[in-house]
């Protein structure tokens, strides 16, 4: 079993930067992929950034250039560096970690909002 704690979020101004990161704890030798994924009201929940346990990363094309996903794997951890918000940006963001197994686990989610 994995627990994904988060960190981070709030209201900044467009143009402005904030950091996200998620710890995880349990039975983190389950862990190949950790990332994070975004889900506003009436929408489905999408991928935002995700990097896998040999460091591949994928970016949605939407923070390409703004955003950059980082991880620690000793701890683990993974951390969103989310830079020139734009009000687009504006979700819940959820940690995930899908397990070698394929099991998908997620945070708790935490709100970002960015104002115009």
């Amino acid at each position: 079993q994995l627990q994904l704690v988060e960190s981070g979020g709030g209201l900044v101004q467009a143009g402005e930067s904030l950091r996200l990161s998620c710890a995880a704890e349990g039975d983190i030798r389950l862990i190949n992929v950790m990332g994070w994924y975004r889900q506003t009201p009436g929408k489905s929940r999408e991928l935002v950034a995700q990097i896998s346990s040999g460091g591949s990363i994928n970016y949605a094309d939407s923070v390409k250039g703004r955003f950059t996903i980082s991880r620690d794997n000793a701890k683990p951890k993974v951390s969103l560096q989310m830079s020139s918000l734009e009000p687009e940006d504006t979700a819940v963001y959820y940690c995930t970690a899908i397990t070698w197994g394929m099991r998908n686990y997620w945070g708790q989610g935490t709100q970002v909002t960015v104002s115009s």
